[in-house]
């Protein structure tokens, strides 16, 4: 071996404690950010799917009876007309 290689070698040995270290923390990180993708994708999913079986759920229509309304203000006119 040359004096380069075994000099490089050396250097290697010396670092590889805190390469090591490095590499388990870039790990670490990529699994956690993974994962928190992960559970963005699922609960998007599942808050789109939930939002597709809602718009095909069928809706209660309600009908409103404005007839004691119109009574009311038809009675108003009069009674202003008959103030006049």
């Amino acid at each position: 071996m040359s004096q380069e290689k075994v000099d490089r070698y050396k250097k290697e040995k010396a670092e590889r404690k805190q390469t090591l270290k490095k590499e388990k923390v870039q790990n670490v990180l990529r699994k956690c950010v993974v994962g928190v993708v992960a559970i963005l994708l699922i609960g998007w999913i599942g808050y789109s799917a939930y939002g597709t079986y809602e718009s095909k759920k069928s809706k209660e229509e309600v009908e409103i009876d404005y007839s004691a309304l119109t009574d009311f203000s038809q009675e108003l006119d009069e009674a202003a007309d008959e103030a006049e």
